[in-house]
């Protein structure tokens, strides 16, 4: 390999300032181009004013290495001139490129009188970019959204809006985030890291002629993060930080070298939070991964997929150490984390249309109740779904609605919730029958009052010729309970009696046609089984307090055929209690229960006993209501000269007024006025509830002065 001599300094008068300007405390850079004189290693010619940020550019297929003289007048360690090769705007894009010229990278090496610099191969020109950032005082700003983390923006940092080359460009979503390092010390103060970020900006557009900083966001290693490139911290703005792959990423760069050393846990934590907040402002599940199409960097041609992690590094696109081993090793966790940061969250929403069908679909970050919404330009609510769980899965018939544009949300809890806008509507809804179902779907048409009939409903999407019929096993139609009535579109219900049935298993079938022969069907099952006839208990509400008084509850129920029998307690749907499980014969039986269960006593509230026989022809059972009540109710006479009494709760008012008995009901809680004329010298009064609990008696003595 070639070596390229010692080269003299002269100044470029396109990008140059002159020495005494560059010595100022405003920030400015200069561009020198360096000069071969024939040695081995190469310098300036003349003094260079100080500066604190620099970095090279050439032109030829070679290397360049440069060092860097603090002020002190000790020189640095040689460093590559372009480490992050593959920084840098898209092929094809609109920002300005100087041609020829291979882009170095900006390193921050503090306060610095002399550059040095060494090439390896061919190289036929060498500049160097010197940049004057000086350390700056800055105020936060924390941005409107509540997740967002505080973000330093570009007027605090001092970015100069004068430079920019070109208004900003905007991606249709951001798809991944891309982890950068800066390259440079890591020793860096906190009041030395916003110059940096201005000596990064200055760097990108005067000296590689990039229309502004090429980082979307940048991270100090005290975490404060740093607005980057213009054009809005939650739009999604194309960067110039990963040739091949700006388009649709956000690019996050951390101030400092991290090959062997590690980021400071602080400057991990704005990652992640950064992260969180970013991705899920477009719904991108931070742990998730994507297949990406290269628009050509050195790595991958154009046109080439790659699998990439939604939160990856600069080296899985393009051939560099990017962000360096140690920050590298640290993304996974950076993303599980990010995932976590903020709560619940709807990850990858879309709507798949199919004719006029439009399905929307996300995933929520854990199960959780959604809703999606059908809103009209106009903004009124056209149709609604829901459900529980972590998939969010709806389809919205448009067929039928006024043609147009309509707004679908995602919403579920906290979460952020995801909204776009389509097309849809327009034509006739097609013809179709939902919601289907027999309450209750096992029926004993015994005569007795329960569970003799099933109320069938359904719901029919366009007016049409309805049928519903009762089929056999087989499929043959034992009876017919409407025979092609018109009816119109909406929600309908239908009586089944299944006394003219034998007892077997049979279905409801629904078919409905419309005048132009379109036919549509659903049926669902319906079992006719007369094992089990009259369930009832006794009393209506009981006290199983040991009183003596309605302690038990009886539940008598009638078997005409061999069965097995279980009895169980429900509370709002809920098993409480399996007091009886056994064989038994046909027969009107009774059981008594005292309350007691495997977790003790029930407690007070409103219950089912329910029945269920399994016999020959399968299960039915049937649910009575009753009350388990074991607190008295509490009662009180009120002054005053007519008789007036408070009570808790709906009661029987036992009294005895002046030595005569009266009897009262109470059906509801509060005061009621006993009907009583003349004095009321003294007065008696027990309340007894209509599980037998009595509140004891209360008298009141009134004086006749």
């Amino acid at each position: 390999m070639r070596r390229l001599c010692l080269l003299a300094v002269s100044i470029l008068a396109a990008l140059a300032v002159a020495p005494s300007a560059f010595g100022s405390s405003a920030a400015q850079v200069t561009t020198l181009e360096l000069r071969s004189d024939g040695a081995h290693s190469f310098g300036t010619s003349a003094a260079v004013a100080r500066f604190t940020l620099a970095g090279v550019s050439w032109r030829g297929s070679g290397k360049v290495l440069f060092r860097t003289r603090a002020t002190g007048g000790r020189w640095s360690a040689w460093r590559f001139g372009a480490p992050e090769a593959e920084d840098g705007p898209d092929v094809g894009s609109p920002e300005r490129r100087l041609p020829g010229w291979r882009k170095g990278n900006p390193w921050w090496v503090g306060t610095s009188n002399g550059i040095q610099a060494r090439a390896v191969g061919r190289v036929t020109r060498v500049r160097a970019h010197l940049v004057w950032s000086p350390e700056l005082r800055i105020p936060f700003r924390v941005p409107a959204a509540t997740v967002a983390p505080p973000i330093v923006p570009r007027l605090s940092w001092g970015a100069d809006e004068s430079i920019r080359r070109g208004p900003p460009s905007y991606a249709p979503d951001v798809r991944f985030a891309i982890v950068h390092h800066t390259a440079g010390r890591n020793d860096y103060t906190r009041a030395e890291a916003p110059a940096i970020v201005k000596g990064i900006q200055l760097f990108h557009v005067q000296g590689n002629g990039w229309n502004d900083i090429g980082y979307n966001f940048l991270v100090d290693r005290f975490g404060t993060i740093y607005e980057g490139r213009f054009g809005g911290v939650d739009r999604n703005v194309i960067g110039a930080h990963a040739l091949g792959f700006n388009t649709e990423s956000v690019g996050i760069a951390l101030l400092g070298t991290y090959g062997n050393t590690p980021p400071s846990p602080a400057a991990q934590d704005a990652i992640a939070q950064l992260i969180a907040w970013r991705l899920d402002l477009a719904h991108v599940d931070p742990a998730s991964f994507l297949t990406y199409i290269s628009g050509g960097s050195e790595r991958f041609k154009s046109g080439i997929p790659v699998l990439l992690s939604a939160v990856s590094g600069h080296r899985d696109t393009g051939f560099t150490e990017c962000p360096g081993n140690a920050l590298y090793a640290r993304l996974g966790a950076i993303a599980a984390t990010a995932r976590d940061v903020g709560g619940l969250k709807i990850f990858e929403p879309k709507a798949e249309a199919s004719g006029s069908s439009i399905r929307v679909l996300a995933r929520l970050s854990r199960a959780q109740a959604w809703t999606v919404a059908i809103t009209s330009a106009a903004g009124a609510e056209v149709a609604r779904g829901s459900g529980t769980g972590t998939a969010v899965d709806w389809t919205w018939e448009s067929a039928g609605t006024p043609a147009g544009s309509y707004t679908w949300t995602v919403a579920a809890g906290s979460a952020r919730p995801a909204a776009w806008t389509l097309r849809a509507g327009g034509g006739a809804a097609p013809l179709a029958i939902e919601g289907l179902a027999a309450e209750p779907e096992a029926i004993s048409p015994n005569g007795d009052g329960q569970a003799d009939t099933t109320a069938v409903t359904y719901r029919i999407s366009a007016p049409a010729s309805v049928t519903v019929e009762i089929t056999d096993a087989i499929g043959g139609v034992v009876a017919t309970v409407v025979d092609r009535a018109w009816t119109r579109a909406g929600q309908h219900s239908v009586t089944v009696d299944g006394a003219a049935l034998a007892d077997g298993n049979y279905n409801v079938v629904v078919t409905a046609r419309t005048v132009a022969g379109v036919s549509v069907q659903q049926l669902v099952p319906l079992s006719v089984n007369r094992t089990l006839g009259l369930v009832a208990v006794a009393p209506a509400a009981f006290s199983p307090n040991g009183d003596g008084r309605k302690d038990t509850l009886a539940i008598r129920y009638t078997l005409v055929a061999a069965a097995v029998v279980r009895i169980r307690i429900e509370r709002e749907g809920r098993w409480v209690a399996s007091p009886l499980v056994g064989s038994f014969v046909p027969a009107t039986l009774g059981f008594t229960w005292n309350g007691q269960r495997m977790s003790g006593l029930l407690r007070d509230g409103a219950y089912l006993a329910v029945v269920e026989a399994t016999g020959g022809v399968g299960v039915i059972s049937y649910g009575v209501p009753f009350v388990s009540d074991t607190v008295a109710p509490r009662v009180r006479i009120l002054p005053g000269k007519r008789v007036r009494v408070e009570v808790s709760e709906p009661s029987t008012l036992t009294f005895v007024i002046d030595g005569q008995s009266l009897r009262r009901e109470v059906r509801k809680a509060g005061i009621a006025v006993i009907p009583w004329s003349g004095p009321a010298a003294r007065v008696r009064v027990v309340a007894w509830d209509a599980a037998g609990n009595a509140s004891g008696p209360v008298v009141r003595i009134q004086s006749s002065d």
